[in-house]
């Protein structure tokens, strides 16, 4: 022990030297109190305390809770978990499209331009695209607006969709996904206080996207209900209701639409249109036309009519001055490409001085990924008969589309043969949206556990089964109705199983609670 060391402790021991750290009871420092957290649920915003999005609520928390027992070895009546919840098309085996993936890949490590195993097309496109990319890069940030000629491909896509309906690329905005689009124009468009804020007609049975963005806006949800007992038809007798109840006690400004419908399927006829734009026109609303599913049209009888077209045919008194915003996505059709978040939205008819708001709100975001712009642009931009990508693209997205519309028709028919469960055509878009039967017994049963009875029926057909869908409580329903949404994205075999399995619980279902 050093000298110094054994001088100090001699020191204490006889008095001599003063210890630090001891002191008397009134000069000792107050005890500083326990910093608690900053935020907490009582101190969060509000708004978003109150969302919820059920495609990934409780129960998929459930799903991803019973996955981790079944990986440490944990025994159940099942072998997998399936995520029937949301429309996540890889996930359920969908392949992806070829000449899509080549041109990101191109875009995205251009040296493979030189490689012969890529088409001539594929390489036209992403030279096109990266010739419009600061420093010829996917890396680099794009205007806030999108790559511009991406957003002329968008532009002359509309066009021929339309059949010759004029598309300009300074009205088209490149997105997140559409879902980012549909919250942009949300914020511009709420405003207000108390019986003043704003009111946003959403249909019902709605996409919860809707739900969540206008409460997180602290808007007034106005809903209006899609008729089940015709095929989830919109009528507007039901919009003027709900309009004329909703004046009472805020300013409806917006009307949104699904087409096709989101979960329910259904495709709206021209007739409906023109009905829903006249009265747009005559109460002074303005449309949001959710159309990301355009391309998922199954049954023989339904055709989609995009809300642009039939504004444009109305005649200039309507097409001059209704405003409209259209959404699409790579994230549906036959593309399922959510991974990439690229989607895009067209805007009629905005003032000057809102457009100007709108580009500044888009550019605090900075842009899209650049990589789902360049995904958006193939699917707006895919290959022409006389390129040589042509064929291998028209087959793969011919076989995804025909295997939905077998898929669609096959859920519908065996949901139908079973007793307690009711299912409408599916006519588009990727889910069923079934109605189902639960007993009283089982109603009490739910209320006891404090749980919607759909969503005690979803977590009853998770545990037993390994299915996981979404009650139909987390869409909004009829008062007194059930239902659950799944998707049809599973492959045929998989699809049919699944079926089965609901089947059977069903069955089982009711004999306990009858």
């Amino acid at each position: 022990m050093g000298g110094r060391l054994r001088s100090v402790l001699r020191g204490l021991q006889q008095g001599n030297v003063s210890r630090p750290y001891s002191c008397s009871a009134a000069e000792a420092p107050a005890v500083r109190p326990v910093r608690g957290r900053i935020l907490t649920l009582q101190s969060m915003n509000p708004q978003v305390r109150a969302m919820e999005y059920a495609v990934r609520g409780p129960i998929v928390m459930k799903a991803g809770e019973i996955e981790r027992e079944l990986q440490q070895g944990i025994k159940k009546p099942f072998s997998e978990v399936i995520k029937a919840n949301i429309g996540d098309a890889h996930a359920m085996g969908q392949q992806p499209i070829t000449f899509l993936r080549q041109v990101v890949a191109l875009c995205t490590y251009p040296d493979l331009l030189d490689n012969p195993q890529f088409p001539r097309d594929a390489k036209d496109r992403a030279r096109r695209i990266l010739k419009s990319c600061g420093g010829q890069s996917l890396g680099s940030y794009s205007a806030s607006q999108g790559v511009s000629c991406i957003r002329e491909d968008v532009a002359q896509y509309i066009q021929q969709r339309d059949v010759g309906v004029p598309a300009e690329p300074e009205n088209i905005y490149l997105t997140t996904g559409a879902s980012d689009g549909i919250a942009s124009i949300l914020k511009i468009l709420v405003s207000g206080e108390g019986r003043s804020r704003t009111g946003v007609m959403i249909p019902i049975p709605q996409y919860p996207l809707y739900s969540a963005a206008i409460s997180e806006l602290d808007a007034v949800q106005v809903n209006y209900y899609l008729d089940e007992d015709n095929c989830w038809a919109l009528n507007v007798n039901e919009l003027k209701r709900a309009l004329y109840q909703a004046k009472e006690y805020c300013i409806p400004k917006v009307l949104c639409i699904i087409n096709p419908g989101n979960p329910t399927g259904q495709v709206q006829s021209r007739r409906c249109i023109e009905e829903v734009i006249q009265f747009a026109w005559e109460e002074g609303l303005f449309l949001l036309a959710d159309e990301v599913y355009q391309d998922n049209v199954y049954s023989k009888d339904c055709q989609f009519h995009s809300f642009k077209k039939v504004l444009y045919e109305m005649g200039p008194e309507y097409s001059n001055n209704v405003e409209l915003a259209s959404f699409h996505s790579t994230s549906k059709g036959y593309m399922g490409e959510c991974g990439y978040r690229g989607g895009y939205m067209e805007v009629l008819n905005l003032h000057p001085d809102i457009k100007a708001q709108l580009v500044k709100l888009l550019s605090v975001r900075l842009c899209p990924p650049v990589s789902g712009q360049a995904a958006m642009d193939v699917v707006v931009n895919p290959p022409q008969p006389h390129e040589e990508s042509y064929q291998q693209f028209i087959q793969e997205k011919e076989a995804v589309l025909s295997t939905l519309a077998y898929k669609a028709k096959l859920t519908e028919e065996l949901f139908n043969q079973v007793p307690g469960i009711q299912c409408n055509p599916l006519q588009g878009a990727m889910y069923a949206f079934p109605r189902i039967f639960i007993p009283p017994r089982a109603v009490e049963m739910a209320e006891k556990l404090h749980m919607a009875p759909d969503m005690f029926y979803c977590m009853r057909l998770l545990e037993e089964t390994g299915i996981c869908v979404v009650p139909g409580s987390g869409f909004g329903q009829q008062e007194g109705t059930y239902h659950f949404r799944m998707t049809i994205l599973p492959p045929v075999e998989k699809l049919t199983l699944l079926l089965q399995s609901v089947k059977d619980f069903h069955f089982r279902f009711l004999d306990e609670f009858s």
